[in-house]
């Protein structure tokens, strides 16, 4: 069955397009920019346009929940180009995300015949890839906050496709003084510009259920009139109550 226009591949693209407008000063743009320090390749940017456009292209029409947080970070998307995703998640490194994937696929701890589980694909149709030098981490970047939220999510029981993570700001705001590798919280002026994409990522993806991960990410979706449930951002402490407020309105969404 063909999918309609609101699903389609071609939605997606242009979808991406958007992001090519990300404002000027200490912003990264990794769809659209490369990072002459830490990029392995050339190519990275349009590496990282692919991954995000397989990851959101298999969420299309299958997103039960939608998780804003609040700005891209060096350790995430700025390599991955997807959300609250590092490379070490992408690239099945981090342990406890890989065994909660695992456990999505109803496997409870068997394992398929010659011994090995099948591969659990967080992405789907292609194959993923690191975009950092390994000089800098060699099992690629890994970003607490992405741990944190995967691991609660694939916990709680949801598939990768039926949950889908987009940030308020959805290009790198880094620290000029520090460089790249920094981040920082964007300024007022700099999140209004991201008030069209983040308006456009929820007419793809329209749940019942959107999470606002902090402050920041909850006036945005105000801006917008869009309600959500606020909850505790993970960092600085946060993991613990973040996991209690998640897990409430994962439970109301199977009811």
């Amino acid at each position: 069955m063909e999918l309609p226009e609101l699903y389609s591949l071609e939605s997606i693209e242009r979808f991406i397009r958007l992001l090519k407008k990300s404002p000027s000063g200490a912003v990264f743009n990794p769809w659209w920019q490369i990072d002459k320090q830490n990029d392995l390749v050339r190519s990275a940017p349009s590496i990282r346009r692919k991954q995000l456009a397989a990851y959101l292209h298999s969420r299309l029409g299958k997103a039960r929940l939608v998780v804003i947080g609040e700005a891209l970070g060096y350790r995430g998307g700025h390599f991955s180009g997807i959300p609250m995703t590092s490379e070490r998640i992408l690239l099945g490194k981090k342990r406890d995300v890989v065994e909660a994937l695992y456990e999505r696929r109803n496997l409870h701890g068997r394992v398929m015949g010659g011994g090995h589980r099948p591969p659990v694909q967080i992405i789907g149709s292609i194959k993923p890839c690191r975009t950092s030098k390994p000089k800098k981490c060699p099992d690629g970047f890994s970003e607490p906050t992405a741990t944190i939220v995967w691991g609660s999510l694939l916990g709680l029981g949801l598939k990768p496709e039926q949950f889908v993570l987009w940030n308020a700001f959805p290009w790198h705001s880094f620290d000029q003084r520090r460089g790249m590798l920094s981040n920082r919280m964007p300024t007022r002026r700099e999140r209004s510009t991201g008030l069209s994409v983040l308006k456009a990522f929820l007419g793809l993806f329209p749940c019942n259920e959107i999470v606002a991960l902090g402050n920041v990410a909850a006036s945005q979706l105000k801006e917008l009139n869009i309600e959500s449930h606020r909850v505790r951002h993970p960092a600085s402490g946060g993991a613990k109550r973040f996991r209690q407020q998640i897990g409430k309105i994962v439970k109301n969404l199977r009811t």
